[in-house]
């Protein structure tokens, strides 16, 4: 008789439960790490073993004693009540009662357009463009990285916006001053994934459902990211070798130093804040 096979290991049940779901692959490893975290604060008791006062004490530590953010203690929560939930199939009936982090007061760092111009002055290649395509049209950072080709609306001048799961979920403008430099870049990006077609590769990873409708939809090119990094990775998920999005965005200091613009400042605060910034000007004079 064969032996009974040895179930998953607790953070890999975290893992499966939350691919069930279609989170995103960035919720999963926010998941894990807080579940992880919460396991090691608790002398690695299982979280079977433990429930509301225990995760009171974890929360009630995050806010205490490491000062976290208002928003790092509630992605904790989240990210245990996922596990009570969804992994243990144990529903916390008490009210959560931690010690709440205070909230951050602090206003976002909003650059005028001088200052988004001079960062974009001391910037080049494919980081400036994106710097250029958020300033023009609002867009988040992350949101920028994860256009596709089909995202982008020349004729209409415009720019969908989709959510984790592919769906459209806002529309914006897509600045006349970066249209032609972004038809230069895709050329690049083009050439690049006709390259990879050619090794067998090129291939991307689509949005969950997208990817069981569309079985040969993830070589096309409309389905491509706009700002892909110049080599190719492994899917965690899958394992295939697949095109991704640029790495993390650079925030080098400028060569040269303007101390009444405070650049290496501006610098690191653009991308922060070009949403923010967004102006009707930066589509007019560039």
């Amino acid at each position: 008789m064969p032996a009974a096979p040895r179930p998953k290991k607790l953070l890999d049940q975290v893992r499966d439960a939350v691919r069930l779901k279609h989170y995103s692959y960035r919720t999963e490893q926010t998941y894990v790490q807080w579940i992880r975290r919460y396991i090691l604060f608790h002398d690695k008791r299982h979280p079977q073993e433990m429930g509301v006062p225990e995760i009171e004490a974890f929360l009630t530590h995050l806010a205490v004693q490491e000062q976290v953010a208002a928003s790092t203690q509630n992605q904790a929560l989240s990210a245990l009540l996922f596990l009570y939930r969804h992994v243990l199939q144990l529903p916390l009936d008490e009210r959560i009662d931690a010690i709440r982090a205070k909230a951050s007061r602090k206003l976002p760092t909003v650059l005028t357009p001088e200052e988004v111009r001079a960062v974009i002055q001391h910037m080049s290649g494919v980081h400036r463009l994106i710097v250029q395509l958020l300033y023009g049209s609002g867009l988040r950072l992350r949101e920028a990285m994860q256009l596709r080709i089909k995202d982008l609306d020349f004729p209409q001048s415009q720019i969908v916006v989709r959510d984790a799961k592919g769906q459209e979920s806002r529309l914006t403008m897509l600045p006349s001053s970066v249209q032609m430099p972004l038809k230069e870049h895709l050329q690049q990006v083009k050439r690049m994934h006709q390259q990879d077609l050619n090794l067998g590769y090129g291939a991307v990873t689509l949005p969950f459902a997208l990817a069981r409708k569309y079985p040969n939809a993830n070589r096309q090119w409309v389905w491509q990211f706009v700002f892909p990094a110049s080599t190719r990775c492994k899917d965690p998920r899958s394992g295939a070798i697949v095109p991704h999005v640029l790495p993390d965005f650079p925030y080098p200091a400028p060569p040269r130093y303007s101390p009444q613009l405070n650049l290496p400042s501006l610098t690191a605060a653009a991308a922060a804040s070009t949403a923010h910034s967004c102006l009707t000007p930066a589509d007019s004079d560039g």
